[in-house]
């Protein structure tokens, strides 16, 4: 019997990422990002607890890509130990604090920040939101193709998300047939996007905002806004500030880029404690079973062993 199992939750997880930073410091071992000045930006919130499975996340993914500077956003928890190391591994990263975003009409936390970051910078540069519990493991041509041709990208919540945009009425009736739901936010929201003005012309994609393209020069706060607004009407004002309204305003705003790209799910996925594919190329550790069967770790090794070859 694993006794690890009966402690609380909170003291698990924080068990499980101690060991999990212990078992990936090889990282520290890799040569540095040597960033270029291409019109491509890495970006994350990250703080003091994921720093090695961010450099994991940042450095796999710039490794197959070959492309972009990095830029950061501090949740506030970053020590100068931990910029220092940032400096030397991210080639001198532009790091921004939490507390200098403007927020407007906008709710705090849950990580509005980090969108509304991406939302005020993208006029000039493609910018690329990268969770620190990811791992790139091969190659990324889908990403590659759609900064080449200037065309937001969508990460998947799932395989049945493959179809992609689709009007809102059409988004409801697909994946939420009996009608509005309660319980989780994300699916109060998605389903009563159908109560939306159709003349809007709006489109709707369960993705992650884990990982996400923004374009160049597409659409910044106001279109935001405008979903803030219906989010309100349908959920009550209080209950967008709950953790995963800005994951479902990012679905939405790349949702409504032109020609979004919606990466392929056996290549680009969610670990849901099942084994990923010979061409899978991209992992997301959701948090659900983030450590489950050694997997996260042997993914980070793998990175690691192609950084340092």
């Amino acid at each position: 019997m694993n006794m690890g199992n009966l402690l609380p939750y909170r003291w698990r997880t924080k068990l499980e990422a101690n060991r999990h930073a212990e078992a990936i410091s090889g990282v520290l071992e890799t040569p540095p990002i040597m960033p270029r000045q291409d019109g491509v930006v890495l970006f994350s919130m990250i703080g003091t607890a994921v720093l090695l499975p961010y450099l994991v996340a940042v450095k796999s993914l710039w490794h197959h890509l070959g492309r972009g500077r990095v830029a950061i956003l501090d949740d506030g928890t970053l020590t100068a130990q931990d910029r220092a190391i940032l400096a030397h591994h991210c080639g001198d990263p532009q790091i921004m604090r939490i507390g200098d975003v403007k927020l407007g009409e906008f709710p705090a936390g849950g990580t509005w920040e980090r969108l509304l970051t991406i939302l005020d910078h993208r006029a000039g540069e493609y910018w690329i939101q990268l969770d620190s519990d990811t791992v790139t493991i091969g190659p990324v041509p889908e990403i590659a193709d759609a900064i080449a041709r200037n065309r937001s990208f969508l990460f998947l919540g799932g395989k049945d998300a493959e179809v992609g945009p689709l009007p809102l009425r059409d988004f409801r009736e697909r994946f939420y047939p009996d009608g509005p739901m309660d319980g989780h936010v994300q699916g109060r929201i998605e389903s009563r996007l159908d109560t939306i003005d159709a003349a809007r012309g709006w489109k709707y994609t369960r993705g992650c905002s884990g990982f996400a393209g923004f374009a160049a020069m597409g659409n910044s706060r106001p279109l935001a806004a405008a979903f803030l607004n219906e989010m309100k009407r349908m959920i009550g004002e209080e209950d967008v500030t709950i953790w995963g309204t800005e994951q479902v305003t990012s679905n939405f705003h790349l949702s409504n880029e032109p020609e979004p790209v919606v990466l392929p799910y056996d290549r680009y996925m969610n670990y849901w404690n099942e084994a990923w594919g010979k061409d899978t190329g991209f992992i997301h550790f959701v948090g659900t079973h983030r450590h489950d069967n050694g997997a996260y770790i042997a993914a980070s090794h793998e990175a690691i062993e192609q950084l340092k070859g």
